[in-house]
């Protein structure tokens, strides 16, 4: 599944984005262009920023474990981690949920934005060679999620980019929630537990997400892009 372009721009282009996949869209019940086309067309107009599609959140859900790339001063590496996402709720991140805590709840998730899109949190030491290079300031990471075994004309998986960066303080205890509540064996065992909160719990942010699924039409793909906060850069 490798990636074939990045996301459309956000603003103007989400507007004629949205024009194409409905023209699209027109065409395909007209028979002058296929359902995949039409549905490729949509996709890419998604990718323009907005909410997250359902169908990209259903697909993050459905998956326990991704593959994280990132570079570091010896070159490229890759490492499989299990993560959990966040409920589409708490899309402002466990920043939002902590703020949220801090001043009774009314604004919890709220910073973030409608737009801040799901996060992913996983447990890793930080003193592995990957541990170490996500650790750094601004570190950027590349990921996939896929099942094995699959027959390339069903195939279905995720692509990703995103920043990383490690939890502490409330910030900690809300993204703790989210990863215990998927893996609920890892409270259930006081060792593993006890093992696991020694050790650091990451958040990772995707700004871009990519859906392949092949059961929807050869090449199908849907995307989405964060868009930026007011003033962010």
């Amino acid at each position: 599944m490798n990636g074939t372009g990045g996301a459309a721009g956000a603003g103007g282009a989400e507007g004629a984005g949205g024009a194409e996949g409905a023209a699209r869209a027109a065409e395909a019940e007209a028979g002058s262009v296929t359902r995949a086309e039409a549905a490729e067309a949509a996709g890419a107009a998604g990718a323009a920023g907005g909410a997250c599609p359902a169908a990209i959140r259903r697909a993050l859900a459905g998956h326990t474990t991704m593959t994280l790339a990132y570079a570091d001063e010896d070159g490229p590496q890759a490492c499989a981690v299990l993560y959990a996402a966040s409920p589409p709720g708490a899309d402002g991140g466990v920043d939002g949920a902590a703020d949220g805590a801090a001043d009774g709840g009314t604004n919890g998730g709220a910073d973030g934005g409608a737009d801040a899109g799901p996060a992913l949190y996983f447990v890793s030491a930080t003193t592995t060679r990957h541990g170490r290079a996500l650790a750094q300031p601004g570190a950027r990471v590349a990921f996939t999620m896929q099942k094995d075994g699959q027959e390339w004309s069903g195939l279905t998986g995720l692509q990703g980019r995103g920043g990383c960066r490690p939890l502490i303080g409330a910030e900690w205890e809300a993204g703790w929630r989210i990863y215990t509540e998927r893996f609920p064996f890892v409270v259930a065992s006081e060792q593993l537990r006890a093992a696991l909160e020694r050790t650091a719990l990451w958040e990772l942010r995707p700004d871009w997400l990519r859906l392949i699924d092949n059961g929807q039409g050869f090449g199908h793909k849907e995307e989405w892009k964060r868009t930026p906060a007011p003033g962010a850069r």
